[in-house]
């Protein structure tokens, strides 16, 4: 997921916006550790879920990654008014499917499966244990609207 969110930092510009969905244990704060290292900004990259939204300002002279974690909020108004500035900025909002529509006009989404049963199953019993382990991933990149 790392290499995978690198090549894909990497590639991104000011202005681009991400939104990535996937349950717990997905992998989404992983792959943006690797759109960070992409990108070349200070980190470290942790899950935003408590501050909502962190600024990571870059080392190399390109665009800040603003990395949120839209899972407390209930509407696309709370993440406007956390008023990022997402023409300057590479904006990757987890959790944020359905609220990203008022910020950009166009998007990359991409859902992170990750797989159920067996060796990183998740169990009822075994849950909290097995959210990093190194089980496969499907992972759908797409272009919205």
């Amino acid at each position: 997921m790392e290499a995978f969110g690198e090549q894909i930092g990497r590639m991104l510009r000011p202005g681009d916006l991400i939104v990535l969905t996937g349950a717990l244990g997905a992998g989404k704060t992983t792959l943006t550790r690797g759109i960070a290292a992409g990108l070349g900004v200070r980190g470290p990259v942790q899950s935003p879920t408590f501050v909502i939204a962190r600024t990571h300002p870059s080392l190399v002279g390109g665009a800040p990654l603003v990395h949120v974690d839209a899972y407390r909020l209930s509407s696309a108004l709370e993440l406007d008014d956390l008023d990022i500035d997402a023409d300057r900025s590479v904006v990757i909002v987890e959790w944020g499917k359905g609220m990203v529509d008022g910020i950009r006009d166009s998007w990359w989404e991409i859902e992170l499966e990750r797989e159920r049963g067996g060796r990183g199953a998740d169990t009822m019993c075994g849950e909290a244990a097995d959210l990093d382990a190194d089980a496969p991933r499907t992972v759908t990149l797409s272009r919205r609207p």
